[in-house]
C-alpha cells in the first residue's frame, strides 16, 4: 500500500483523493480519456482565440480554457505561445474536448507536490542527477545530525566516507532536483568533479554545530545571499513538494520560504506545524527570483525561549500595524467622530496582512458594498504582495465575497467557516479576519458573526447603519455610523488608514455610493480625482448593475476597470444599460401600483412578483428605492411585496425591528419578523400575507 506524499496516509498510489487538487500533474499519456477530471496539470500554450486560449497538455491533447473560466479580461494575460502554464481539467467530453479551468497557482512552488500520470498510473518523478538551470546550483550536502539535543532534526547522519557517502550525496542532489521550488540541483556531475571538491571543505563535509551562524532578519537577507543565518519567528505554512519540504517562516520584519530535504516527496521535520515558534540555521539563497533559505537545522522553541521571540515579534508587529500621522480623506464631522475607530479597524487589517491570515472582505451584492469592498482590496493588497512574494498570495491571502442584503446568516457563515476549517485542516492556513463592509452591523447578522466567534476567528464591521449592541460585544471592531454616511465612505477612510500609499485611488469612492445628497466635502473631493457628478453618476449606475449579475462573485478585474483604471467608455456603456433597463421596469410598476390612503398618508403598494421581471434586473430594492425617490412628494410610502417578503420605504428612518413587532401583532400567526435592516426587508408565512401587507403599511404609517 502506497502512502499519500502530503499527509502520509495510506492509499492507493502517491497521492490520497484529500489533496488530488493540493498536486501539479505531468500528463504523458496520448489521450484524453486517460485525463482526471479536477487535476491540475502542467501544459503549453497553443494558441488564442476570441473564446479563449488552447493549452497542450501533452503532444496531441489540447484542452480549451474559456474566457469564461478566466479571473480577468482575455486579452490582458500575459501568456505568449509556448509559455508554460498550470490549468485544471474540469470535464472530458465524449467527443473528445476538453474543457480546462483557470489555476491561480502559476508556478511549480505554490503546489504541495509534482506527479506523473502516465496511462498505467500515478508516479513520482524520476530522480535525475541534471544541473537545474533555473537558478544557483550548490555543491552536494550531505546529511547532517545536529548535536543540539533539542533539535528536532529529522534528516539522517552521514554514512561515512568514499563510495557509500557518494552515493548518498548523489541521491541526496537527485531528490533536490525535483523539487518544484525548493533546494537547488547538484552541481557535481561526474566522479572527477566528485574527487576534486572532496579535498576541500563543502557543505557535505561541514558540521552544522561548527558553523557561524549569525542571527538575521528576514528584511536583510537581500543582502546576505550566499551567508549562513539563523532566524527566529513563527511557521505560517508548511507545503510538501516532490522534493522537499518548504517552510514558510515570518519574524518581525517579513517573510521568507525555507526548503528542508529529507528526501524525495517526505515531509521533513513532520513535527513542525504551523504556528510553531523555531529557531532556523541555513543558508541563503536565490531560487527563480526569489529568496529562500536551505534549512540545515530546525529547532522548535519552548519555555522562555520562545516568550521571547514571540514578544519581540509581538512588539514589532503592534508598532508596524497601527498608523502613523493618518488625516481623513475630508474635513467631515461624521468620520472625524468615528477616527479612532478607524484607525483601530485598519491596525486590525495591517496586523492580519503582517500576521500572515487571510483577510475575507465581506460585503452586500451593492453600490456601496462593492465600492467599499473594492476600498479595502485596493489598500490591502499591495501589502499582502509586498508581505507575501508567491505569485498567488494577491488571491491566497485576500478574498472579497459578496453578500445577499447585506446580512451574514447562517448559511453564509457555516460556508465561510466550513472554508477556513478546510483551509486549516489541507493548508495548515491561519483562520482568516473577516471584514464586513455595509454588511454585519444588524441582528440579523449575530448568529453568523457568533459562529465565527466560536472558533477564534476575528471580524471587523465597517457599515453606514449602527451597530447593534449585540454586534459591537461580538466584533473586535465597528466603524458604523447612523445612516447619513455610506459604507463606502467609511471603508475608503479605514482604506487610508490601512495604506497611505493608495490615498490618491480612493478620492472619489465615497461619491459613488450616495444616490443623492451627496455631501459636497465628498463632491469636492472627487472633482480633484478628475470624476464630476455626472461621472460619479456613471460609475455608480455601471457597479449597481455589474453587482446585480454573478452577485455571488467579486469581479475583480471587471471593478478594478470601472472604479480604478477608467476603461474609455466602459461606465457610460454599463450605465446606458442601467438607465434603459430601470426606466423599462419603472414604466410597468408605475402603471399597476395600487395607491392607498392611511391616516391622511398615501401609500403605494406594488406586487413585485406580478408586476416586474423576477430574474432580470433591476432587483427590487433597487426598483423600490427609484419609486420611492420619484414620488414621495405626493406618496411618502412605498411598500413593495412578493410571495412571503415585503420591502418597505418611508421618508425617514424606520426602526425595522419595531415596525416588525407591530406587524406582528396586528397579523397573528404570520411569523413577521426583519431579515435586512440594509435593504428594508421583512419575511413572513406566505399564506398570511394579506394581512402582513395590511399590518405593515398600518405600522409604517402610525410612525410618521
Amino acid at each position: 500500500m502506497d502512502t499519500c506524499i502530503i499527509c502520509g496516509a495510506s492509499c492507493g498510489g502517491p497521492v490520497c483523493d484529500t489533496h488530488q487538487e493540493d498536486v501539479l500533474f505531468e500528463f504523458t499519456g496520448n489521450s484524453a480519456s486517460q485525463l482526471t477530471d479536477g487535476r491540475f496539470y502542467r501544459g503549453t500554450v497553443d494558441g488564442y482565440a476570441d473564446f479563449g486560449v488552447f493549452v497542450d497538455l501533452a503532444p496531441g491533447v489540447t484542452g480549451l480554457l474559456h474566457r469564461s473560466k478566466i479571473d480577468r479580461r482575455l486579452e490582458s494575460l500575459d501568456w505568449e505561445e509556448g509559455d508554460e502554464v498550470f490549468v485544471q481539467v474540469t470535464n472530458v467530453r465524449d467527443n473528445g474536448d476538453i474543457d480546462l479551468g483557470w489555476s491561480i497557482r502559476q508556478s511549480e512552488r505554490d503546489f504541495r507536490g509534482v506527479l506523473v500520470e502516465t496511462p498505467e498510473g500515478d508516479e513520482l518523478p524520476e530522480e535525475s542527477d541534471d544541473d537545474d538551470d533555473d537558478g544557483p546550483t550548490r555543491t552536494n550536502v550531505s546529511n547532517i545530525e545536529s548535536s543540539d539535543a533539542d533539535s528536532t532534526d529529522r534528516r539522517p547522519s552521514s554514512s561515512g566516507d568514499g563510495a557509500d557517502a557518494e552515493t548518498d550525496d548523489t541521491e541526496s542532489s537527485a531528490g533536490e532536483s525535483a523539487d518544484d521550488g525548493g533546494a537547488e540541483a547538484a552541481t557535481e556531475s561526474s566522479a572527477d568533479d566528485r574527487s576534486e571538491t572532496a579535498d576541500e571543505p563543502t557543505e557535505a563535509g561541514s558540521d552544522a554545530d561548527d558553523r557561524d551562524y549569525e542571527r538575521a532578519t528576514v528584511e536583510s537577507l537581500t543582502d546576505r545571499v550566499g551567508e549562513d543565518v539563523r532566524l527566529e519567528g513563527e511557521i505560517v505554512s508548511a507545503r510538501q513538494t516532490a522534493g522537499p519540504t518548504v517552510f514558510e517562516l515570518r519574524d518581525e520584519t517579513a517573510v521568507v520560504d525555507c526548503a528542508a530535504f529529507e528526501e524525495a516527496g517526505v515531509r521533513a521535520y513532520p513535527d513542525v506545524e504551523s504556528g510553531d515558534v523555531v529557531r532556523l540555521d541555513g543558508e541563503v539563497r536565490v531560487r527563480r527570483d526569489e529568496l529562500q533559505v536551505e534549512t540545515e537545522t530546525l529547532t522548535v522553541l519552548e519555555g522562555d525561549e520562545r516568550e521571547a521571540v514571540e514578544e519581540r515579534m509581538a512588539d514589532a508587529l503592534d508598532s508596524e500595524a497601527e498608523p502613523t500621522d493618518y488625516e481623513l480623506l475630508a474635513d467631515d464631522d461624521a468620520v472625524a467622530a468615528l477616527v479612532d475607530d478607524v484607525v483601530d479597524a485598519a491596525t486590525a487589517i495591517r496586523r492580519a496582512v503582517l500576521d500572515s491570515r487571510p483577510i475575507v472582505v465581506r460585503h452586500s451584492a451593492t453600490t456601496d458594498g462593492y465600492v467599499a469592498g473594492a476600498a479595502i482590496e485596493r489598500a490591502v493588497l499591495p501589502l499582502v504582495r509586498e508581505e507575501h512574494p508567491g505569485t498567488d498570495a494577491a488571491y491566497h491571502y485576500f478574498d472579497r465575497r459578496p453578500l445577499e442584503d447585506g446580512t451574514y446568516d447562517m448559511d453564509d457563515a457555516t460556508k465561510d467557516v466550513t472554508r477556513m476549517l478546510d483551509n486549516r485542516e489541507r493548508h495548515d492556513e491561519k483562520l482568516p479576519l473577516f471584514v464586513f463592509a455595509a454588511a454585519g452591523s444588524t441582528g440579523d447578522s449575530l448568529d453568523g458573526l457568533g459562529l465565527l466567534d466560536v472558533y477564534g476567528a476575528e471580524s471587523v464591521v465597517v457599515d453606514g447603519l449602527a451597530a447593534d449592541d449585540d454586534i459591537s460585544e461580538r466584533a473586535a471592531v465597528t466603524v458604523t455610523g447612523d445612516g447619513d454616511r455610506t459604507a463606502g465612505t467609511f471603508a475608503a477612510n479605514v482604506a487610508a488608514a490601512v495604506n497611505d500609499d493608495v490615498r490618491d485611488d480612493l478620492f472619489h469612492l465615497p461619491a459613488v455610493t450616495y444616490w443623492e445628497d451627496t455631501p459636497e466635502v465628498y463632491v469636492d473631493l472627487a472633482s480633484e480625482a478628475g470624476i464630476d457628478a455626472e461621472a460619479a453618476t456613471r460609475l455608480r449606475e455601471a457597479i449597481a448593475l455589474e453587482a446585480y449579475y454573478q452577485s455571488y462573485e467579486d469581479k475583480r478585474e471587471l471593478i478594478i476597470d470601472l472604479l480604478f483604471d477608467q476603461e474609455v467608455g466602459l461606465a457610460e456603456q454599463v450605465s446606458t444599460q442601467f438607465r434603459e433597463k430601470l426606466d423599462a421596469e419603472l414604466d410597468t410598476a408605475e402603471a399597476n401600483i395600487e395607491t392607498r390612503e392611511v391616516g391622511g398618508t398615501e401609500v403605494a403598494v406594488l406586487d413585485t412578483d406580478a408586476y416586474t421581471h423576477r430574474f432580470d434586473f433591476p432587483p427590487k430594492t433597487l426598483l423600490l428605492d427609484e419609486l420611492h425617490r420619484r414620488h414621495r412628494e405626493e406618496t411618502p410610502v412605498v411598500v413593495g411585496y412578493a410571495k412571503d417578503e415585503l420591502y418597505v420605504r418611508s421618508p425617514n428612518g424606520l426602526d425595522l425591528d419595531d415596525v416588525a413587532a407591530d406587524a406582528a401583532e396586528r397579523a397573528p400567526n404570520a411569523g413577521v419578523s426583519a431579515r435586512g435592516a440594509h435593504v428594508g426587508k421583512l419575511v413572513f408565512l406566505s399564506g398570511r400575507r394579506d394581512a402582513v401587507v395590511d399590518a405593515v403599511v398600518d405600522a409604517v404609517t402610525e410612525r410618521l
